[in-house]
């Protein structure tokens, strides 16, 4: 056991030697949760507007002052047409427009460039007129006059960090754990020194746990920088047990050491470790996890693909434990997934690496 735990004080000094790694491994959560946090964001807010209207009764006015105090739009300019409006939209100088016709009825032109912002742009219009002045009509093309009453659960404020907090840890702990696993011990073999890491007393079973260990503590620190970034910097709800998110969070780290011995095996250099970890993990990671779209959307084809991401069920079980507050039952799915993914692909590799080395 002594001999066990000089290989790992052995890694774990040749991590704190490594400037770039360091710099990965800190620099890299940080960075991202802060884009993801307030530079990448699809929360509505300063929506450029401009007003239609050829006279302003009460009502209109009532609903331009309410769009105008209103966090989420900012009314540029009245225009008296809607063909200036639409001239302005055009030229960028402005995202949306009013037009309130004489029969007290409301339509909206919509940059639709982005289709998800403009729906979304236009939910939001809706609702802050029609809170305004409940009797005026709204309408695309011509509806007739509605109150809207709508609750959200879980996140109220509809903020963009609820959803991404989960999706970065995810994607963060897959990267480093498998990434940086499966690049350390190929940097063995290129030097070659695993062969005399091998022919030590130690086991090459704990040969590979060793040096796995410090990335293992190292997974844990970023999770809890993140957690705790999440928390007070972001101001996203810890809803659910932190006993249940360690634990999830642990079976997830081991999973994704297991896949980077797994990438150890087959690559033989570090570019192509680096290489493979990237086509394997970055892509599928941010496109088919569920991270930036829903699973559900996507062809058939691609939902069966996304079934075999490991990410996908640990930012599920992730959203469900921290944004909503569920117990651990409601996530019982997500982590029996995890945990059979991980036997399979721990065991897969162990023997692929026990016939290597023979």
């Amino acid at each position: 056991m002594k001999q066990f735990w000089s290989f790992v004080i052995k890694e774990a000094k040749h991590i704190l030697r490594d400037k770039r790694t360091m710099l990965i491994l800190f620099g890299m959560p940080v960075v991202m949760m802060l884009l993801f946090g307030f530079a990448i964001t699809t929360d509505v807010k300063n929506v450029r507007t401009v007003v239609v209207t050829s006279e302003m009764s009460p009502r209109t006015q009532q609903a331009v002052e309410r769009l105008s105090q209103s966090e989420y739009f900012v009314v540029t300019q009245t225009v008296s047409t809607p063909h200036e409006a639409e001239r302005l939209i055009r030229r960028q100088q402005a995202d949306m427009a009013v037009v309130f016709t004489r029969h007290g009825g409301a339509q909206f032109i919509v940059d639709g460039s982005d289709p998800n912002m403009a729906q979304q742009w236009t939910n939001y219009a809706q609702q802050t007129i029609a809170s305004a002045n409940s009797p005026l009509s709204l309408q695309r093309h011509t509806l007739k006059a509605r109150t809207i009453n709508s609750q959200l659960l879980y996140n109220p404020q509809m903020r963009s960090a609820y959803n991404f907090v989960p999706a970065i840890m995810g994607m963060l702990l897959m990267l480093i754990c498998a990434m940086m696993t499966s690049i350390s011990i190929v940097r063995e073999k290129e030097k070659g020194t695993m062969e005399v890491l091998l022919v030590s007393p130690v086991r090459p079973l704990m040969v590979i746990i060793a040096k796995a260990v410090p990335y293992l503590v190292l997974a844990f620190v970023i999770l809890i920088t993140i957690l705790l970034m999440a928390r007070f910097v972001l101001a996203v709800p810890l809803a659910g047990s932190l006993f249940w998110i360690l634990a999830v969070s642990t079976l997830y780290i081991l999973l994704a050491l297991s896949l980077g011995l797994l990438i150890s095996n087959v690559a033989q250099t570090q570019l192509a470790a680096l290489l493979l970890s990237a086509m394997v993990l970055l892509m599928p990671v941010v496109m088919l996890s569920g991270m930036l779209f829903p699973v559900e959307s996507m062809p058939q084809v691609l939902q069966w693909v996304a079934a075999v991401v490991p990410p996908r069920y640990y930012i599920q079980a992730m959203r469900k434990l921290m944004i909503m507050g569920v117990g651990v039952s409601d996530v019982l799915t997500e982590v029996l997934v995890l945990a059979a993914m991980t036997a399979l692909l721990l065991t897969v590799a162990l023997k692929k690496f026990k016939t290597r080395l023979e």
